[in-house]
C-alpha cells in the first residue's frame, strides 16, 4: 500500500483529510459557492475548522444552502429560529453578519460577479491564484498584507465579521492561494 503525502494539519481526522483532499485550495469560481465559503469562514472565527466541518451540513440546511437571495430576507423570527437551532453555531452577531453580508453580496453582484469583485481587490497586490510553495507548516501564514487589504476593502464595502485572518483562511479555502506543502500529493 502506497503512503499518500498530505499536509500534516489534516491528519488527525478522516473528515479533515477529505476536506483537504477534495476542497481546500481548489480554485472556486462560482459566486454562490464563494459566498457560502465566506459565510463558513466568518462562522469559524474564533473556533476550530473541525467544528465547522462537523456542522457544515447543518449550517447549509439552516441557512437555505447559503442562498443569498433567501438569507437577505431573513427577519427576527428567522434569527430566533437560528438561535434556537442546537445543530449550528448560535452566535447572534455571526448570524446577523451573514444576513447583512448577503445584502451586500446582492448589491455587489448587480454590477459584477462576486468572483470578479474579489479578484479585482487582491490582484491589485499580486497575481492570483498564487502558489506559495511552503516547505513546512511554519511557512504558512495566518494572514498576509493581501488578506488585510481584502478585509479592509470588504469592510469598506459593508461586509461584517471578516478580519484579515478570516480572509486568509477564505483565500486558502477557495484556491486564491495554494498553501499545500511542496511534499503534499494534493498540490
Amino acid at each position: 500500500m502506497t503512503h499518500i503525502q498530505r499536509c500534516p494539519w489534516c491528519l488527525s481526522d478522516r473528515m479533515y483529510m477529505n476536506y483537504h483532499d477534495t476542497q481546500w485550495g481548489k480554485v472556486v469560481t462560482d459566486d454562490k459557492v464563494l459566498f457560502a465559503c465566506l459565510c463558513l469562514e466568518s462562522m469559524q472565527s474564533g473556533l476550530s475548522w473541525m467544528i465547522i466541518l462537523k456542522k457544515r451540513d447543518d449550517l447549509y440546511q439552516a441557512f437555505d444552502g447559503f442562498n443569498p437571495d433567501k438569507i437577505a430576507d431573513y427577519d427576527d423570527d428567522k434569527i430566533n429560529e437560528l438561535m434556537n437551532n442546537k445543530d449550528i453555531i448560535r452566535h447572534k452577531a455571526k448570524i446577523q453578519a451573514i444576513i447583512h453580508n448577503a445584502k451586500i453580496y446582492l448589491s455587489i453582484t448587480k454590477h459584477c460577479s462576486f468572483y470578479d469583485y474579489l479578484y479585482q481587490i487582491i490582484n491589485q497586490y499580486d497575481s492570483f491564484p498564487k502558489d506559495n510553495q511552503p516547505i513546512n507548516v511554519a511557512d504558512i501564514p495566518t494572514k498576509t498584507d493581501v488578506s488585510l487589504a481584502l478585509s479592509k476593502q470588504l469592510k469598506k464595502d459593508g461586509f461584517k465579521f471578516i478580519g484579515a485572518t478570516t480572509c486568509y483562511a477564505f483565500m486558502q479555502a477557495v484556491g486564491m492561494v495554494n498553501d499545500h506543502l511542496l511534499t503534499c500529493q494534493f498540490r
